[in-house]
């Protein structure tokens, strides 16, 4: 089997020790092993302060912007294979696998792209400067530095290379180091990602380290000039904000947790209409694209009560169309979930659901899979629950199955009750609107945006460009308050405040001006009597 190993200090180590396995899902096959033991990770994340932090705030947004460049185009050259390892490692479906590879390439060559707009600049202005004086001599000035320490990011198993791409491009446009973390059960798509950018898109020694494996003792090692920022469930994201080091130094952390998203049926979409049709495709994408395995996936459905049967009926001819199996097999549109640990985690939770709503289609029992040896592998058909009335399947407002999943919910067709069952998920990362009404749309959106990272108005204007709410997009934000972790990831120049400090300067604006590159606003001439 491939051993993996980390690239830490500016080299490959591999640990040592009893490793752990990493398997094909569908087939149960081993495919490599890697540990983390007798690793120096405090000599890791010095390296990468002392060489990578000093040598990526040396370069300008355009210079840093092409070393991301330069990773977008090494990872696309060689895209191929690593959708091959998706497909054997990650349980994806050739589509779902260019759903993560792809999302990695273009989010690095968004912020290429962002890095030349930005220029020759080391430093960026946050808003306008303003006046602080008598007179316009005294001024105060915004700016955004890099923060002198190193980030860490402890990423998840379903997106293991656009989870590497966003957070890292990130980081490294804002001047600051990273040392990034895959999940170890999808570790082999990130590791040969790695070792793409280490062998054809080389970074400053220090730049990019890559932790293979368990994080062993690398988060004791961090003080208040770092970074966390994880993703994951929200007991692990609670326990991490909980750390003694963590807490006693003052790391600033950031945690994109679980997410019950919800999509809302305005009653003006009616079926039929080209917004109807648009809510039944983004619902059963996010149902079957990487078999439910998203943060960003539909969780809760909610139609008017008068339609909730046609809603079920169409669903559900829709779901039963999807064929489960080993995603190496031609035809095969949902693979499996990533462990066995999951497994039994997602069917106890179907079971959970279960207890208080119908289930429509799927359920928690054992499934025949396309090509597949009796009894291997981890699948869960796709499944749709029905609740009996909107305050009934409590459960599926408290608890996230994550897995090809969702609980279909009546509703009395009014935005101010739409409302109040999007804000029972208690913090969400998406929820989306599917209404050509625009009373109803604009309620439901200024009712539901204090507890949402983002929302999405699906009409029938947009029904042919948008790529639905699965899909975060680099330009606008990802994350969500409460349950969803509270924190916020991408969004343009957005994504480099987390890794940067926002000091104020005051002082004379000349001086200031001069120092800072930062230049006045023109001013039109007096006009002349």
């Amino acid at each position: 089997m491939e051993r993996l190993e980390s690239y830490v200090a500016g080299q490959w180590s591999a640990g040592r020790g009893a490793p752990h396995t990493l398997v094909n899902p569908a087939t149960e096959e081993p495919l490599a092993e890697t540990s983390t033991d007798g690793l120096d990770l405090a000599a890791a994340v010095a390296f990468a302060r002392a060489e990578g932090g000093p040598a990526l705030r040396a370069l300008t947004f355009a210079e840093r912007g092409e070393l991301l460049r330069a990773m977008s185009r090494a990872a696309h050259a060689r895209r191929d294979a690593l959708l091959e390892v998706a497909i054997q490692n990650g349980g994806n479906t050739r589509g779902d696998a260019k759903f993560d590879v792809d999302g990695a390439i273009g989010t690095l060559a968004y912020y290429a792209d962002l890095g030349a707009q930005l220029g020759d600049a080391r430093l960026l202005a946050d808003g306008e400067g303003v006046q602080l004086g008598r007179s316009p001599r005294f001024f105060g000035q915004h700016i955004l530095v890099p923060r002198p320490g190193v980030a860490v990011h402890v990423n998840a198993f379903n997106f293991p290379a656009w989870g590497l791409a966003e957070k890292a491009a990130c980081a490294l446009l804002a001047g600051m180091p990273v040392i990034t973390k895959p999940a170890t059960s999808t570790a082999l798509v990130a590791y040969r990602l790695m070792k793409i950018f280490t062998d054809h898109a080389p970074l400053p020694r220090g730049a990019l380290s890559f932790v293979a494996g368990p994080p062993a003792d690398l988060l004791e090692h961090l003080g208040g000039e770092d970074v966390l920022a994880f993703t994951g469930s929200s007991a692990t994201g609670a326990a991490l904000r909980l750390s003694p080091n963590l807490a006693r130094e003052g790391v600033r952390v950031n945690v994109e947790a679980d997410s019950l998203n919800g999509a809302v049926l305005g009653p003006d979409a009616v079926p039929g209409s080209e917004t109807y049709a648009m809510f039944l495709r983004d619902v059963v994408r996010d149902m079957t694209q990487k078999a439910g395995q998203k943060c960003t996936a539909i969780r809760r459905i909610f139609a008017p009560a008068s339609v909730v049967q046609t809603v079920r009926d169409d669903l559900v001819d829709r779901l039963r169309d999807a064929r489960v199996g080993d995603p190496a097999q031609e035809g095969v549109t949902v693979g499996p979930l990533t462990t066995a640990d999951q497994l039994r985690g997602v069917r106890t939770g179907i079971e959970r659901l279960a207890a208080d709503a119908a289930v429509a289609l799927g359920g928690a029992g054992p499934i025949e899979p396309v090509g597949v040896p009796g009894g291997k592998g981890y699948f869960v058909p796709p499944t749709l629950l029905v609740a009996s009335g909107p305050d009934g399947a409590a459960a599926a407002h408290e608890h996230e199955v994550f897995g090809p999943v969702a609980t279909l919910f009546p509703y009395d067709g009014g935005a101010a009750h739409a409302v109040a069952l999007l804000r029972r998920g208690r913090g969400s990362l998406v929820c989306s609107v599917y209404s050509d009404d625009r009373g109803f749309a604009a309620e439901v959106l200024l009712g539901v945006a204090p507890y949402h990272g983002r929302v999405l108005l699906g009409s029938e204007r947009i029904a042919d460009q948008a790529p639905g709410p699965g899909t975060v997009l680099p330009q606008t934000i990802h994350g969500g308050p409460g349950r969803a972790g509270g924190g916020e990831e991408l969004g343009g120049l957005r994504g480099l405040h987390l890794y940067s400090q926002r000091t104020a300067v005051q002082g004379a604006r000349p001086i200031l001006e001069a120092i800072l590159g930062t230049k006045p606003e023109p001013r039109p001439a007096p006009a002349r009597p």
